[in-house]
């Protein structure tokens, strides 16, 4: 069994309530129906109902079991305007503002139901940039208790299971922050040790990575990372992680016999942390394009509730498999 079908099965077992909120896009509406017809997720689309009916009717969805939700006509509106305005006063935010973007901003809107407990998560980003997710989910949902930083990871594929968990190998940072400190590079270790848990179902491996390993070179990137594993230590956590070490020592154990005899964690890690996105960036697309592996994600990790980003290229498929995805994430 692969991993999207793994995921779909978990996702079934304990359905999740999803928010779509572009349902201007048609290749959402067929999506509604490819999450409806696999049972992987209750939906909610948000819009004017008879608008999403007609748009789903003329692409030839099928969006019936789906919950439409029109913020203009949403009883419970005064609630979500009022937690919009005192979570954000100290920015200044007004009542009118507010009230402007809970009935114009379906992804503000989307994020209110979400933590307000009236969805479990939320994908987005087909028809909207990364930015626009991510403002939502942070001003809306706020980060998870004891993490600061927003972070994404991708899940790795590959067909020979060679590295990782019989081919399954977590890469993060890849898609959100370019350049962390040694504390937000702990807390995308801590996330994503979690999404390796919640999602994938690995018990995590996690190996720091750097152009050094265990003190073979000396320089402030190097320091960056040692202090990272510094903070993880001195949070003590709940996974296993190890580093500063290269890319090799970090998978393949003859090598991390030899660079990192003492470690628990070379030679057999299952998620990378890499120090940068200019390195996760390009590493994750390398392994994508040479070793012709399944890059699942971006993943968004950090917050308090999942929520999701899609590519604005992404295809029917890719946005069902990410609503199965988000519902792992649901506690």
């Amino acid at each position: 069994m692969g991993l999207i079908d793994s995921i779909k099965e978990n996702a079934r077992k304990n359905l999740k309530t999803i928010v779509l909120p572009e349902s201007e896009d048609e290749r959402v509406l067929k999506a509604v129906e490819q999450v409806i017809n696999d049972k992987t997720a209750n939906v909610i689309l948000i819009g004017e109902e008879e608008t999403i009916k007609n748009d789903a009717a003329k692409c030839g969805a099928n969006i019936a079991g789906a919950t439409i939700v029109d913020p203009k006509k949403f009883a419970n509106i005064d609630v979500y305007v009022n937690e919009l305005v005192e979570l954000r006063k100290a920015k200044g935010l007004t009542q009118a503002q507010a009230q402007e973007l809970m009935t114009s901003e379906p992804r503000f809107f989307g994020c209110m139901m979400v933590r307000l407990g009236d969805a479990d998560g939320l994908v987005a980003g087909s028809n909207s940039a990364t930015a626009d997710v991510l403002k939502a989910a942070i001003q809306v949902i706020k980060t998870a208790p004891g993490i600061k930083t927003v972070s994404s990871t991708f899940v790795m594929e590959t067909a020979d299971g060679k590295f990782g968990d019989n081919g399954l190998i977590l890469f993060g940072d890849c898609a959100v922050l370019p350049d962390p400190t040694s504390e937000q590079l702990a807390d995308i270790a801590a996330s994503t040790a979690a999404t390796a848990k919640s999602v994938v179902g690995l018990e995590p491996r996690v190996a720091m990575l750097s152009f050094s390993t265990m003190g073979s070179a000396s320089h402030p990137l190097v320091d960056k990372v040692k202090n990272a594993v510094q903070i993880l230590k001195e949070r003590n956590v709940d996974f296993a992680f190890d580093g500063e070490m290269q890319a090799d020592a970090a998978i393949v154990e003859a090598i991390g016999k030899k660079k990192a005899p003492e470690s628990k964690v070379a030679g057999t890690a299952n998620v990378l942390i890499f120090p940068d996105l200019q390195s996760g960036n390009i590493g994750y697309k390398l392994v994508q394009r040479f070793a012709g592996a399944d890059a699942h994600g971006p993943i968004v990790q950090g917050l308090a509730k999942p929520v999701n980003d899609l590519s604005r290229g992404c295809s029917v498929e890719d946005i069902s498999n990410l609503v199965a995805i988000t519902a792992t994430q649901c506690k």
